[in-house]
């Protein structure tokens, strides 16, 4: 038995989604949605909630599961755009990992060649890492789930591939991520600008308060996505699997604090595990800014595994 296959069959029982076993999809179980833009998105297992947690109704159509820490192929979201594409076409969502942007890539090909219009955004918002770092640049981290939830609002409310997919951009180019791994019960040091994948930080810190910690990740997320008095943002700690939710709290009260003192707005926020490291130590702290029109999305209903909320009429 492959476990990674029966670990989805569990999430889907009794949930309104369907698991293509061999090809390890998680789809709708209503789905495809006639007219609707089909939203996919995917990575390697070792992150969940994310994907497969995040399909249903006012989110994803379709979630692929690759290997440990790897990209799904392919043929895997070849087929997961073929079984969500109803008429309106489908929007990839991608972070920014090597393995994922070519294989999702390659999948839009193999779309279009079969008639299927596809388009991409691919997520970068690891602040840790500057838009002009050697390599790939950014990461693509915390903030997928973001943007996952906002496209796939749009997406119900009937809105063409073109403007779901301008929406999901600039959700993820107004968002930004840093994440810290917290050391174990005798460590001294804290891993700061960690990925999702096991990836060393960018420099090692001395453990210190909560609020001296937060105030290090905040800066340069408020820097960067240039936060002024009146900025409206969505706030999200997530966890990494193997910090509690009283810790997360801990850091949410920190980062509330923070942007009080520089009067960024927190309209919304989001604490919890929903983007984990194999049950990792740690946190990671993102911004989002957003708009009337971005926060209606946002608060729009939501009936997933891990996320849900307001009342589902469909």
């Amino acid at each position: 038995m492959h476990a990674t296959a029966d670990a989805l069959e569990g999430l889907a029982a009794g949930r309104g989604l369907a698991v293509d076993r061999d090809a390890r999809i998680v789809l709708r179980a209503d789905g495809p949605v006639p007219g609707k833009v089909g939203l996919v998105s995917g990575g390697g297992s070792g992150h969940e909630p994310l994907h497969s947690g995040f399909v249903g109704p006012g989110m994803l159509d379709a979630a692929c599961v690759g290997e440990l820490f790897t990209s799904p192929v392919p043929w895997q979201i070849t087929e997961a755009t073929r079984r969500v594409e109803a008429g309106a076409g489908v929007l990839y969502i991608v972070k920014n990992h090597t393995g994922d942007v070519l294989n999702f890539s390659m999948a839009a090909e193999l779309a279009a060649d079969a008639g299927i219009a596809v388009e991409t955004v691919v997520v970068r918002d690891d602040a840790a890492l500057a838009g002009d770092h050697p390599g790939a640049g950014r990461r693509g981290i915390a903030a997928t789930v973001l943007v996952e939830k906002i496209a796939g609002a749009a997406a119900e409310r009937g809105l063409p591939l073109s403007e779901v997919a301008a929406l999901a951009r600039r959700v993820a180019d107004g968002s930004r991520s840093l994440g810290v791994a917290l050391p174990e019960k005798s460590g001294t040091e804290i891993e700061f600008g960690i990925g999702i994948h096991g990836e060393p930080g960018r420099r090692r810190i001395p453990v210190g308060p909560a609020a001296d910690l937060v105030a290090q990740l905040l800066d340069p997320i408020l820097a960067d996505l240039e936060c002024r008095r009146g900025t409206e943002v969505i706030t999200f700690v997530n966890g990494l699997g193997g910090t509690r939710l009283s810790g997360l709290c801990l850091i949410y009260d920190e980062v509330a604090a923070v942007l009080a003192r520089a009067e960024v707005r927190a309209v919304r926020s989001l604490v919890g595990s929903y983007v984990t490291s194999r049950g990792q130590s740690g946190c990671s702290v993102t911004l989002s800014k957003v708009d009337p029109d971005v926060l209606e999305l946002w608060d729009a209903p939501v009936l997933t595994q891990a996320l849900r909320w307001g009342r589902w009429s469909g």
